[in-house]
């Protein structure tokens, strides 16, 4: 019964895969042809290492020059999956959540030094960070990824590293990582259509601003956790508002 339900669900991966693969917008159709084939060496082998999934020198080299082609981003791998997840939007009625949240890629050789109470060490490391926006209903059922940004800090300056030299406040939202919170918004906006169905939350990275007003632009809804206590219509401070307020409920879980 085990083999039997794990070969259906295969099967049944094998055929969402495709589905989504085939929605892929690339500008060539000999690119969807390679990454279509060097995808399912990958995940036919269980392997994300290339020369290992490929078990050839040619096939290694063409999946190499496959991913090093200029011509070939995030969004032409992931557009398919992306179209799949406004699908599965389209279908699904109520209210949806957008997690934002950013993720470091690191391509260290140490995973086994790392743990779930480890911290990495600051130091020069050869990775990357992601910015994805998975959406999901209340209920926490995943519908995919509505919008993914990849970038390195050779072109974005972190905030800790803009306060060794300037006021971060005088540097424009384009020029700073947090402009990563501000074009998801806006990208799953524009990829899911449907703004009144769609809660966008973020920790207390995306307590700005600029964020507020982009949703308000756009005519979304989100939820953020505060970091500034930034004043209110009535001249009051968010915090002084809130204590002020009557509790109206609580969570001793």
């Amino acid at each position: 019964m085990a083999t039997l339900s794990n070969a259906r669900f295969s099967a049944d991966a094998r055929a969402e895969q495709e589905g989504a693969t085939a929605q892929c917008e690339f500008c060539d159709a000999r690119l969807a042809r390679r990454f279509r084939q060097v995808l399912k060496q990958i995940t036919t082998a269980g392997e994300p290492s290339i020369p290992f999934a490929c078990q050839d020198a040619a096939q290694s080299k063409a999946a190499y020059r496959f991913f090093s082609n200029p011509r070939v981003d995030e969004w032409a791998i992931l557009s398919g999956h992306m179209h799949c997840t406004r699908d599965r939007v389209q279908s699904t009625p109520g209210s949806l959540l957008v997690l934002h949240d950013t993720t470091e890629i690191s391509y260290g050789s140490n995973e086994g030094d790392i743990g779930l109470l480890s911290r990495v060490a600051r130091k020069t490391i050869c990775g990357l960070l992601m910015h994805s926006s998975p959406v999901v209903t209340p209920e926490g059922l995943p519908l995919g990824i509505a919008a993914v940004k990849f970038w390195t800090r050779n072109k974005f300056k972190g905030t800790n590293a803009l306060k060794r030299k300037v006021n971060p406040t005088r540097v424009p939202i384009e020029q700073k990582e947090s402009i990563r919170w501000l074009q998801n918004v806006q990208q799953s906006t524009e990829l899911l259509r449907c703004p009144d169905q769609c809660i966008h939350v973020g920790d207390r990275e995306s307590d700005i601003y600029e964020l507020f007003c982009a949703a308000q632009k756009l005519g979304t809804h989100f939820l953020v956790r505060t970091c500034a206590d930034r004043l209110c219509g009535d001249q009051r401070t968010r915090w002084r508002r809130r204590c002020a307020l009557y509790v109206a409920g609580a969570c001793t879980r």
